[in-house]
């Protein structure tokens, strides 16, 4: 007979501890571990069945037939290129963000385009009743024959739904209102997402449907419930960009199917997201060029070349203690180039409140913007302009000031060229490779030099 017993449970992490514990030994977080029953049974050794082993006997890898080609197109090209070049079926996606960035809104014209072009498309939703779907259908113009809709948080309801339908893609909104009734804690609990998690897994891969799944996030930006789900799922993507802002960018944290460097760029409309084919133009739109504290700098995006404007503000601090502020950008990256121009270049940035900001919402996890951030810097500390008209800057700065290569310069150099600049700051040591017979490329060797061919 089943032995029931009581266990506590770190919501943050999944640490589980046989009594309540003030504060998790594994994530260090306090008041998260609570109680949840759970039912534990043993499992007599039967032997293994000789037949079903037999029926699923190890392959060559040569007789595995790829699934590279079996991919659904989205009908969204960004999302597309975020995903690898497709939705893979029997994959299983996490997409997160804040609320009311645009989650539903995506996946609902993801969802009509699927079924327009492939068959039926299951859309449940626990969070909303079907007539509010409907009214955000209505908005973005989705109406769609194949496109089924039903509010239902019971995940054996939704698996009998899915057996009966045979849709062709599944979306869940979202995974922290889902709950199965063998399980006694609350839906959103660890035990819950843990198990409809596996549930939901085992269900695309047997019948090798894609599923998306959404999650919430937490005030922290992060996302909630176990980090195991992370691990359990193929893809991660994370809808980032500020509510009161158009645009909206859509990155991948994980997948198995392709690079995780992506990132697709859409625009929120009234009849719903639209996508930017040209970031850089949308990017640049608003830019003042030779305004102090500003510079343009060349970032790669997985194997798009994006250019896109840097802000910098200094001003005399009226405290002991100066303010370091950054918007886009790692503050410890920030403070690591104001060690470096405090050092070699002997400017008192200890004396400065600095604020830094990335014009567009984009967020900066490369090293390629370094000497732009270091050179709009400089301009808003002096109170100058940069003097070489409309010109892009690109480049690492090292612990010494020295200006290292970067990858993919030839590619940002193509891109300042559509865009219509004149002169490109870039290292010394990718100048060979990225030559131009439209922009005065410009290579130097450290801050210093620089400085010089700047200002």
């Amino acid at each position: 007979m089943a032995k029931i017993k009581s266990i506590f449970v770190c919501q943050e992490c999944g640490y589980e501890s046989p009594k309540w514990l003030g504060k998790c030994p594994d994530c260090n977080r306090w008041n998260t571990l609570v109680e949840e029953v759970k039912e534990s049974t043993k499992v007599s050794n039967s032997k293994v069945n000789t037949i079903k082993v037999l029926d699923n006997m190890p392959k060559s890898i040569r007789e595995i037939k790829s699934g590279e080609k079996e991919r659904y197109d989205t009908g969204l090209k960004e999302l597309n290129r975020v995903l690898g070049g497709g939705l893979v079926r029997g994959s299983l996606t996490l997409i997160s963000g804040d609320p009311g960035i645009g989650k539903s809104t995506l996946l609902l014209q993801t969802a009509d385009a699927i079924s327009k072009k492939y068959g039926k498309v299951l859309y449940v939703s626990g969070e909303e009743s079907e007539e509010q779907i409907k009214i955000r259908g209505d908005r973005l113009g989705v109406n769609a024959n194949d496109l089924y809709i039903i509010s239902e948080t019971n995940l054996d309801l939704v698996e009998a739904y899915i057996n009966e339908l045979k849709p062709v893609f599944v979306i869940i909104d979202s995974i922290q209102t889902i709950y199965k009734e063998t399980i006694t804690s609350a839906p959103g609990s660890v035990s819950q997402v843990k198990e409809c998690s596996n549930t939901i897994m085992r269900i695309g891969k047997n019948q090798n449907i894609p599923l998306f799944i959404v999650a919430h996030v937490t005030k922290q930006g992060e996302l909630a419930g176990p980090r195991v789900l992370e691990h359990m799922v193929d893809t991660v993507l994370y809808f980032e960009g500020e509510r009161t802002e158009d645009f909206r960018v859509l990155r991948t944290m994980k997948n198995r199917f392709g690079t995780t460097s992506e990132i697709g760029v859409f625009e929120m409309a009234e009849e719903g997201l639209r996508e930017i084919y040209d970031p850089s133009r949308i990017f640049l739109e608003d830019t003042s060029f030779n305004q102090e504290g500003s510079a343009v700098i060349g970032i790669m995006e997985g194997t798009r070349p994006i250019l896109v404007e840097i802000q910098a503000l200094a001003s005399e601090s009226n405290t002991h203690l100066a303010s370091r502020t950054a918007v886009g950008i790692d503050n410890q990256r920030l403070r690591l180039i104001l060690a470096v121009l405090e050092k070699k270049l002997r400017v008192p940035f200890y004396k400065y409140d600095v604020y830094v900001n990335v014009v567009g919402g984009l967020t900066l996890d490369g090293t390629t913007g370094d000497l732009g951030l270091a050179l709009a810097l400089l301009s808003s500390v002096k109170n100058v302009g940069i003097k070489l008209e409309r010109t892009v800057i690109i480049g690492e700065v090292g612990l010494t000031g020295e200006i290292r290569p970067v990858t993919a310069c030839e590619r940002l150099i193509k891109e300042a060229e559509k865009m219509g600049f004149e002169n490109a700051i870039i290292p010394e040591r990718n100048r060979d490779k990225a030559k131009s017979d439209v922009i005065n490329v410009i290579g130097v060797s450290n801050l210093r030099e620089a400085i010089n061919k700047i200002f």
